[in-house]
């Protein structure tokens, strides 16, 4: 037994900040909160918050305590305080004491259990695996095998309870799995027939929203805590799913003498519930109001609080806070602190099982990988075939030198996909290391053990394809050495990405951290400029990159021996052997014992990345914080509400806009899906899954219609159908509009889409996004005045005004909560005046009273003659009944019910009533949440009837039918519908919206920008100083592969990082675009151009950063013409980079594939770049790639301009001297007659990679539904 009482003096302080729009502010605010993580160092408009205020009471074992307050009154926060799971940063007074002890935080995530709003799962493993990975974190497991050891052990004494146990087992099993807990929570949670389907996410089709919600209930209940805190659990839940898990915690908590707090919003009917959360709103209090209306003003908060410490139950509270601390039984508490802890052996074997089972679902991934690798193997091999392999000159070295650099570089470019992959699994760590006491150590040693065979088979590819084939040294020894570095080599790399993954934590930062680490260890590797040509003060630096000791070792292993033991004498170098000089002229050291210093050099960076990335994953906080938004309400406007109500006045604006009223008829609908693979050892045969069954309806103009059902009865998946928004499957029957045969391209102009989940920019605000969709989706001919005062009467239905300025911010991290974002996805449709419109759960995650405002909302706008049809979970009485006519279905697809409800539910209520065997209604019960449970699958299958075929056969049905019949042939009088082709606005105001909301969108998105101008200016210094004056003076053939060095490594590497920066805010984008596409805002190449036209403004200034910083710090001639050329290839090379990185993000389905594809492209432009092996010496073969090569192009336009005429003579090894012209045009092949080529080359590989992007935006579609 376990009493919490809870003392809180002060409330948590949070900081809130005013949305800035000025660019540099944002800059600013950002540079300050990552620096310093504390907002006293900068000048912030921030100020703190009391989100609660002298909170007492106690919650009492084995009673279910119910929490109510309206959104912002602070109820997450107050369940976050009692489980012990409140965040660091705000600041908590006063005291919360379990038993009259102070919970240690030790030993709260094991007696606490704190269920989020927010579900977070991972979308490649089931439900079953989900829930079963919970039970092992939380030591359900250990408690079922403890109790089979001891059955084994007793045997002959407890054959009883090994029947009931057995008995048990068998009634709670609804498939296959591993304890009884998870196969009982699954059971209860109604989760038995997607318990073996993926959870899924945007992209990736899985179970439902509400299925998803239950799974994050499941996740805790399957534990063994004593205390369940549990945050808004209803949302997204039936009435009947609802009440059956309600009635399982209340039992769980009276047998098991547990403490329960349990606070969610939208209780099913109104009464005290709503009643208690409205008296407290400024905007339904009056209502309450029991004296004459013109005496009343607002009553606070404050007012309330201090009448219920008056009144005879606070005073008693008050009594038996003061006896908390006189508890004796303490003693439990500490007997159940450490009880419930795991050994560090079960959290490892439950933590590896997961990610070995990861790993098989991350599959193709892998699989990709390998083929890559094989691939350019491949090429490479080809590339320095040992035909054309010799050792006899410094020369012949250096092309194999060239072959040894590339498969340093291309082994470590394989693991950067490692750096995407742990960024998507981040916020599901947080929410286990929080809730499951997911420790770093054991989720990176998992990886770590099963990315070492990942190691040994992509090097072993590698290596055992290019080894012999290159024509290395042919000692079976060297070839096991330099198999033992590149697996160094890959261990390496995927250690280091990890870790600035769990360092940078976002996708944008950790790109930019990659890309940026991967520029600094390339270039002091010593292959792109020798040690010894490095400033003294700078040299340090190639000892600290891991590509020093990997190209050390591999060269050392080729070139000491002993057929490169030919005796060398030139100059400085006498008497030693031709592989020692080539080793001396790349600056790489030539002792033997060097090889094991470097392989243990490897082993170290790769075991310090992995313990950082351990330090990084335990003691960092997730990116963003979720920061309460404040409503621009202030107190003048208050009273001025004040005053109208009062008076019994209120003002409301009414804009009238065109409208045509249609009517929506559908006839024996079917939606077939393919047969899930795995299926047919279940025993079943069929090739398709059919999830909707001869479904027939109509909707009509003004009449508000609801489609209910439990979950997973297929009124999402009817939505989707009737809307046009599956993307796959097989749909069978006709859908009319007005009596015409639907036609997609002109029904999206008429209707609206509130989907379930609400998708939207990010970094814009409110009223921007809302100016964004009524630009685009309204007619031509609405001027903009008209348009602005729509828009504001739309915020002002769906109580959006004060939010007008805010940012949208990211779901769950940052900007609107769920219930704003909510109000926000039905307004962004209401704004575009629709004839018909489909809501999915418009009432989800709103409490009582948002609800009832949405709901009014949506009855005016069926008021206006529009056609409404909403998916509805939960209803209250006063909602429910705001509807005209029911639409019901069972699970399976098949409909139950049709037609009217009547006065008071009355003809809903008489056709179920008249079913004989169907319990009555009891008086003053909720007629919807009646109506679920009696039609849910366990009532019938007690009563032993089938709600389908009742109402196939009744005069109901045939009523449905006769109506259906009649929409679907069109007026004597009426006409289809007839809009010009295309969209409401033509092409060039589609492109003008998409570019303002981009513009928008970029310019408050200040970690983007931040990042992208922290990585130029880095890497613009690091090539300066590495580089330093090597331009100044060029006496030999060194100093000239120097400066191509430094021009291979701008036209190469910033780009590139400028396109993996950019990929994760290309493919965020492309989800709130797929929304938008299929709400038939605009075409896709309106979108695309904008995509692309917004990111010249900041590639320029990137470029001239750069170019002002390396060009004269690298000394090339300064003259005009010179650095108008290197200006300008720099800013072409900018633009295909960045074309090329939201190319790959537009064909590839994940972020994981486009990074993967981006490394195969990288690689290839790297190899044929000109640099590491040069034009001539390519086979012709592969001489066309170099033609093909972007990065050849540039490196090639800035080699001319800056050493195509120089004349001076430089010293070459083993040749006679040269002037730098004649020595570029001979080994690097750059003539004059080509310099005008390059310059198109770029232009039409600019012209394809757009045309590519665009291509893939309009016809490529990899969201699933």
């Amino acid at each position: 037994m376990i009493m919490l009482g809870l003392k809180m003096g002060m409330s948590p302080v949070g900081s809130l900040r005013k949305e800035l729009y000025e660019q540099f502010r944002l800059l600013k605010l950002h540079i300050c909160w990552e620096i310093t993580g504390y907002s006293r160092f900068c000048s912030t408009r921030k100020r703190p918050m009391k989100i609660l205020q002298d909170v007492k009471g106690i919650i009492r074992p084995s009673r279910l305590t119910l929490v109510l307050g309206p959104p912002g009154s602070g109820k997450s926060t107050f369940l976050r305080a009692l489980s012990g799971k409140l965040d660091s940063t705000l600041k908590l007074k006063g005291q919360v004491l379990y038993n009259g002890e102070e919970l240690s935080p030790s030993t709260s995530g094991y007696m606490c259990a704190y269920v989020s709003q927010h579900d977070l799962h991972h979308a490649e493993m089931t439900v079953r695996e989900t829930l079963n990975f919970s039970g092992a974190m939380l030591g359900t497991n250990d408690e079922f095998e403890m109790l089979g050891e001891a059955v084994k052990r007793q045997k002959a004494t407890v054959n009883k309870l090994d029947m009931e146990i057995d008995a048990f087992a068998k009634a709670t099993t609804c498939g296959e799995g591993s304890n009884l807990t998870t196969n009982y929570i699954i059971k209860m949670l109604g989760l038995c027939e997607c318990a073996d389907t993926i959870v899924g996410d945007e992209m990736r089709r899985g179970i439902s929203g509400g299925q998803k919600k239950r799974v994050t209930i499941g996740e805790m209940l399957v534990g063994l805590a004593r205390c369940f805190f549990m945050d808004d659990i209803s949302t997204g839940l039936d009435s009947s799913t609802t009440f059956e898990i309600i009635k399982f915690l209340r039992q769980m908590a009276y047998l098991m003498d547990l403490t329960m707090s349990v606070g969610f919003k939208c209780p099913e009917r109104k009464n005290v519930a709503d009643f208690l959360q409205e008296v407290i709103s400024k905007m339904d209090q009056a209502q309450y109001w029991a004296g004459n209306q013109s005496e009343y003003r607002y009553v606070p908060v404050e007012k309330f609080a201090e009448s219920f410490w008056s009144f005879h139950l606070g005073r008693l509270l008050q009594d038996e806070l003061h006896m908390t601390n006189n508890i004796t039984n303490g003693s439990g508490t500490k007997q159940l602190n450490g009880s419930g802890k795991l050994s560090k052996w079960r959290v490892f074997k439950a933590c590896f099982s997961r990610e070995l089972l990861l790993l098989k679902r991350n599959s193709p991934v892998h699989i990709f990988k390998t083929i890559q690798i094989a691939f350019i193997a491949f090429v490479i091999m080809t590339l320095f075939l040992r035909t054309e392999m010799h050792h006899r000159t410094v020369e012949d070295g250096n092309k194999y030198m060239g072959a040894i650099f590339m498969g340093v570089v291309i082994v470590n470019f394989n693991g950067m996909t490692e750096l995407a992959m742990t960024i998507r699994r981040l916020p599901i760590f947080y929410k286990q290391r929080e809730l499951l006491a997911l420790p770093g150590w054991a989720l990176l040693s998992s990886i770590f053990i099963l990315s070492l065979p990942i190691s040994l088979v992509e090097t072993g590819i590698w290596v055992s394809l290019t080894y012999y084939v290159i024509g290395f040294a042919p000692s079976i020894i060297r070839f096991l050495l330099q198999f033992l570095i590149l697996f160094g080599v890959h261990q390496m790399s995927l250690s280091l990405y990890r870790f600035l993954a769990t360092l940078g934590r976002t996708q944008v930062m950790a790109n930019m951290l990659g890309t940026a680490t991967l520029i600094a260890i390339f270039i002091f590797g010593g292959f792109v400029i020798s040690k010894d040509d490095l400033r003294p003060w700078i040299r340090w630096g190639y000892w600290t990159s891991p590509f020093t000791y990997a190209q050390n070792a591999v060269a050392m292993n080729e070139f000491l021996d002993q057929r490169w033991n030919t005796k060398f004498q030139y100059g400085s170098f006498i008497s030693t052997t031709l592989g020692k000089v080539v080793l001396q002229s790349r600056g790489l050291v030539t002792d033997w014992h060097w090889f094991w210093i470097c392989f243990i050099v490897l082993l170290g960076f790769s075991a310090v990345f992995n313990i950082l990335s351990i330090f990084a994953l335990e003691f960092l906080n997730p990116p963003y914080k979720h920061q309460v938004t404040i409503e621009a309400k202030d107190e003048k406007q208050m009273e001025h509400t004040n005053e109208k109500v009062g008076n019994g006045t209120v003002s409301r604006h009414q804009v009238a806009l065109l409208l045509q009223p249609l009517t929506l008829a559908f006839s024996h609908i079917n939606y077939f899906v393919d047969m899930p693979a795995g299926m047919a050892k279940y025993g079943i045969t069929e090739k398709r899954l059919q999830l909707l069954r001869d479904v027939s309806g109509a909707f009509r103009p003004g009449v508000l219609t609801a489609l209910m059902g439990i979950t997973g009865a297929g009124k999402t998946t009817l939505l989707d159908v009737l809307a046009g928004r599956k993307t796959g499957g097989y749909i069978d029957g006709t859908i009319s509009i007005a009596g015409y045969p639907k036609k997609q391209e002109t029904f999206s102009r008429v209707s609206g889409y509130c989907e379930q989940t609400d998708v939207h920019s990010p970094f814009v605000t409110v009223y921007e996004s809302l100016q964004y969709s009524a630009w685009l989706r309204l007619p031509s001919n609405v001027g903009l005045h008209e348009r602005n005062m729509f828009i504001e009467e739309v915020m002002e239905l769906v109580e959006l005004t004060p939010l007008k300025n805010a940012m949208v911010g990211l779901p769950g991290n940052t900007g609107l909560s769920a219930e704003q974002r909510k109000r926000l996805t039905i307004a962004v449709e209401l704004v575009s005046s629709p004839s018909i419109i489909f809501m999915d759960e418009p009432t989800s995650g709103l409490d009582a009273r948002a609800a009832a405002i949405v709901m009014r909302a949506v009855r005016k706008t069926v008021d206006t003659g529009r056609t409404v049809v909403c998916t509805i979970h939960q209803p209250s009485i006063e909602i429910f009944e705001a509807f005209d006519e029911l639409l019901l279905m069972k699970r399976g697809g098949q409909l139950i019910y049709s037609g009217s409800l009547g006065p008071l539910s009355k003809n809903m209520i008489e056709y179920f009533e008249a079913i004989p065997g169907v319990p009555k209604i009891n008086k003053g019960q909720n007629p919807a949440a009646w109506m679920l449970d009696i039609s849910s699958h366990v009532m019938e299958y007690t009563i032993g009837i089938d709600y389908a075929e009742i109402f196939r056969n009744s005069s109901l049905y045939k009523e449905n039918m006769l109506l259906v019949d009649e929409l679907s042939k069109p007026k004597p009088n009426g006409k289809d519908l007839d809009f010009p082709p295309g969209y409401w606005q033509n092409v060039r105001s589609q492109c003008m919206a998409c570019l303002w909301k981009q513009h928008r969108s970029y310019w408050k998105n200040p970690e983007l920008n931040v990042v992208r101008l922290v990585n130029t200016f880095a890497v613009s210094l690091l090539f300066g100083t590495v580089f330093w004056q090597i331009g100044s003076s060029i006496s030999t053939e060194q100093d000239v592969f120097n400066i191509l060095g430094v021009t291979y490594g701008s036209a190469l590497f910033l780009g590139f990082s400028n396109a993996s920066i950019l990929q994760p805010v290309v493919g965020m984008e492309r989800v709130v675009f797929y929304r938008e596409r299929a709400a038939g805002m605009y075409s896709s190449m309106p979108n695309a151009i904008a995509q692309m036209a917004i990111e010249i403004p900041y590639m320029i200034v990137q470029v001239l950063m750069f170019s002002v910083i390396v060009y004269p710090m690298i000394g090339f001639q300064f003259t005009v013409a010179k650095f108008f050329w290197f200006t300008f290839f720099m800013v072409l090379s900018f633009m295909y980079y960045t074309l090329y990185g939201m190319m790959t993000v537009a064909v590839t389905p994940n972020i994981e594939i486009a990074a993967g594809l981006s490394f195969l492209i990288f690689i290839m432009w790297n190899v044929f770049s000109g640099f590491v092996i040069p034009r001539r010496m390519i086979p012709i073969w592969w001489r066309w790639l170099y033609w093909a090569d972007p990065a050849a192009w540039t490196v090639y336009g800035v080699m001319f301009s800056q050493l195509g005429d120089r004349t001076e003579l430089i010293h070459v090894l083993g040749w006679p001297d040269q002037t730098i012209n004649a020595f570029v045009a001979e080994y690097l092949g750059l003539q004059d007659n080509y310099f005008t080529l390059i310059i198109i080359l770029h232009a039409l590989l600019i012209l394809l990679f757009s045309s590519i992007f665009i291509f893939s935006i309009k016809y490529l579609n990899f969201q699933k539904r």
